[in-house]
């Protein structure tokens, strides 16, 4: 099982310890380094200033969200920056939730999300493959020209003038639902979990049952080595209740939605009532132990040696580390060797 360092988006600035945290993940030997975007900074642009600052470790965007940027747009992007890395980016895609495409992006959510993320991925292998003229004449999401009623009339499928680094430059899609996921597995190269227990794989379907060779598995999981479980369990706790109470609506949560999945239907459903209500507190409060530590790698270091074990057991090939410090990254890298 391959490691890598999730660093996430920033808050209210740039975290000075992320490029630290990089480089020292380097010297461990973790295979990857991974950014996000959500309603803030981008995955692109600290994924460059990382790059610039390392020379081998992998970069990968976990994840660049599609409402942000045309399918050609991203793959412009990719390419960019494997060319600039020599060749060490992985693109990972997600579709994000209609609270983010609308409220934030000021685009319709798609009525169909599998065929927009369907197209999506089309179109981005197309300008990677440079085979011929990017075109997807009858995309009902991306359609390449654009025909639409307002058009000239004048666009033309075109051809990326930058030749690709490489044509398989890797594209993995972060999917929770279980058709979502049985897409991923059929059209990517990997996948991201957001919530992976590593005694829960039922949760996302039949599709992780018969896995493509080399298809990557590369779930996210708050990693800290402490003393104290309560404490430590309070990170991610704090996480779940953001995003199971505030990252969709009421009636609309996709997170909200895989933790009921995952068992904890009624617990989702009080912890988005918390939230919504205003009593952000409560709602951290809500989320339980057990839910925030079988999606985590919490407590001392026997505990996590002990632990570690489950995830190697399943499909896992890439564990995403949200660490927030040097010393969980050298324990990490020294139980995993």
């Amino acid at each position: 099982m391959r490691l890598g360092l999730a660093l996430g988006y920033w808050g209210r600035g740039p975290d000075p310890r992320h490029l630290e945290l990089a480089r020292e993940a380097e010297r461990l030997g973790y295979d990857s380094v991974w950014t996000a975007e959500s309603w803030g900074s981008d995955a692109f642009t600290p994924l460059t200033w990382i790059a610039a600052h390392t020379t081998r470790i992998g970069l990968g965007t976990a994840v660049a969200q599609m409402a942000a940027r045309s399918p050609t747009t991203t793959a412009m992007h990719a390419l960019t920056l494997d060319h600039l890395s020599g060749g060490r980016m992985t693109l990972g895609l997600g579709l994000s939730g209609p609270q983010v495409v609308e409220g934030w992006y000021g685009r319709p959510f798609p009525k169909s999300p599998l065929t927009a993320t369907r197209e999506y991925v089309d179109v981005v292998r197309q300008v990677l493959r440079r085979e011929a003229p990017v075109e997807l004449g009858e995309g009902r999401f991306h359609p390449l020209p654009y025909r639409g009623a307002d058009a000239t009339g004048l666009g033309r499928p075109l051809r990326s003038i930058t030749h690709p680094l490489r044509s398989g430059l890797p594209v993995l899609l972060g999917a929770e639902g279980p058709r979502n996921v049985a897409q991923t597995v059929r059209i990517a190269d990997g996948w991201l979990p957001l919530y992976w227990s590593p005694s829960r794989p039922d949760a996302y379907g039949p599709g992780l049952a018969d896995l493509p060779p080399g298809f990557r598995v590369a779930p996210m999981a708050r990693v800290r080595v402490c003393d104290d479980l309560a404490e430590g369990l309070l990170a991610v706790k704090t996480m779940l209740g953001f995003y199971i109470g505030g990252m969709g609506h009421a009636s609309r949560n996709f997170h909200a939605d895989l933790m009921a999945r995952m068992g904890y239907e009624e617990e989702a459903r009080r912890i988005q009532e918390l939230f919504l209500a205003g009593r952000r507190e409560e709602a951290v409060l809500a989320v339980p132990d057990a839910f925030a530590d079988e999606i985590s790698l919490i407590g001392p270091r026997e505990r996590i040696a002990e632990r570690l074990e489950s995830w190697r057991e399943g499909p896992v090939t890439d564990l995403l580390a949200l660490a927030p410090d040097p010393h969980t990254l050298r324990v990490l890298a020294e139980l995993n060797s």
